[in-house]
């Protein structure tokens, strides 16, 4: 996880609220002018309204895209659709498996159809606009294909395995099943960054240098396995700005957006000087220097080795293995109702495959709402407790300023309705965090 100060998709009930704030906080609050100059602040409000525009308006899509499936029995008809294809194939009925893989196939086919206009009008539209969008349409297009191939190559195979064991596991089915899912979670942790990651996005090692000695020295001060910093050239993407860690026991490794760094962001670099004629060539109008100093990366990095060092990525990952099993568990009780698959449209067959969608996707609806609910509640708790960690590596004052920076690089709005925050924040509010740190620094 970076520092984002994520909103978590979905959910229309409160961005009313929120709306109202961008809508109406037109001036720098009095506690907020040391940190954010008024054309900063304008800036923020008008790409928040945007985007709270638009999640409106994709969220409603979705919910009427939902809704409308459901009403007409579409998913009903995409598994006799896939029965068709996968007959012409030469597998009939009895092979479950390959007609479900087709279904799988079709289904991501179509959400991944569905959304590009949403995903197109997102980047050049809104990010475009407001300066993040450093993407061209190939680029785009070459991204959004070779997203939806490696996931099939994941999807696919995982899924049929993964209906094979609940095919064959008899009675305890489900615990084999939430091991199958453990150790498939595992690998792709372990493998991701080494081997996915990069079919996206171009990875260098950090340099040798300042930079990276004092990362060294901090990792190694609080006992942290590091083996590799690496800076991902995520200005190719947008020009927002991250920090993150990966990596299972004793081999950890860091990876810092190129935006994030005052040195390296290929945004601060100043094209060859060919004055006159370079103007109106020049890509887009750019912010002001962007990234941070050495002092507040690192105060930065000291927040998320902080997760590490109390164990929240530990914890955040027994949470979710409990509730993957619980579910694996509830399912496991409900598989048998012939009647849930009748309200979905399926009278004559209980196909395995559409007994899990039914269940995690519409049946857990409501209890995955309160759980999320609950894991930002205590997401927020952990990035407080992060603060304080790099807080007591005595970085209270660079990552204040670090804060500040990565709020207006990322053009964060510091105003939030509570509800709003409360409800949808994975990150505390803005100004709370400064405040915590704020008490420490004078001491």
């Amino acid at each position: 996880g970076g520092m984002y100060f994520g909103v978590t998709e979905g959910g229309i009930s409160f961005s009313l609220f929120q709306r109202r704030v961008y809508r109406t906080t037109t001036h720098v609050p009095r506690e907020l002018g040391q940190i954010m100059d008024s054309e900063t602040f304008e800036k923020s409000r008008l790409y928040q309204l945007d985007k709270s525009t638009f999640s409106f308006w994709s969220g409603l899509y979705s919910e009427v895209e939902g809704t409308m499936i459901l009403l007409s029995g579409g998913i009903p008809f995409l598994w006799n659709l896939s029965g068709r294809i996968s007959g012409r194939a030469g597998f009939g009925p009895e092979y479950e498996i390959v007609q479900s893989l087709v279904f799988l196939l079709l289904a991501t086919l179509f959400s991944a159809v569905t959304g590009l206009p949403w995903s197109l009008y997102n980047t050049f539209v809104i990010e475009e606009k407001h300066g993040f969008n450093q993407q061209t349409l190939g680029f785009f297009f070459k991204d959004a294909i070779k997203k939806f191939i490696v996931t099939q190559c994941i999807l696919l195979p995982v899924t049929s395995l993964l209906l094979y064991i609940i095919k064959i596991g008899g009675d305890y089915f489900f615990i084999y099943a939430w091991l199958f899912t453990l150790v498939v979670s595992l690998v792709l942790v372990t493998i991701y960054a080494d081997y996915i990651a990069p079919l996206f996005d171009k990875f260098i090692p950090l340099p040798e240098g300042e930079l990276k000695q004092q990362i060294e020295t901090m990792a190694k001060s609080i006992d942290f396995p590091l083996t590799k910093v690496y800076v991902v050239e995520g200005s190719k993407r947008s020009s927002h700005s991250n920090a993150y860690f990966y990596g299972f026991f004793k081999n950890k490794r860091i990876v810092l957006f190129d935006t994030l760094l005052e040195d390296y962001s290929a945004l601060n670099k100043e094209p060859a000087e060919e004055d006159g004629e370079n103007e109106e060539t020049k890509s887009k109008p750019k912010n002001k220097k962007q990234g941070c100093k050495n002092e507040e990366v690192l105060a930065v990095l000291g927040h998320e080795l902080g997760h590490w060092k109390l164990g929240h990525t530990v914890k955040n990952i027994i949470i979710s293995q409990m509730n993957s099993f619980l579910c694996f568990f509830l399912f496991a009780v409900l598989i048998g109702r012939k009647e849930l698959f009748a309200a979905f449209g399926f009278y004559d067959t209980q196909p395995t495959l559409i007994g899990l969608m039914i269940i995690f996707q519409f049946i857990f609806s409501p209890y995955n709402e309160v759980l999320s609910f609950c894991l930002t509640v205590l997401s927020r708790r952990f990035e407080f407790q992060a603060d304080a960690f790099a807080k007591e590596l005595g970085k209270a004052k660079d990552l204040y300023s670090a804060l500040i920076k990565l709020n207006k690089d990322n053009l964060g709005f510091p105003v939030s309705d509570w509800i709003f925050s409360m409800w949808h924040y994975s990150h505390p509010p803005l100004l709370e965090r400064l405040q915590a740190l704020k008490d420490a620094k004078q001491e």
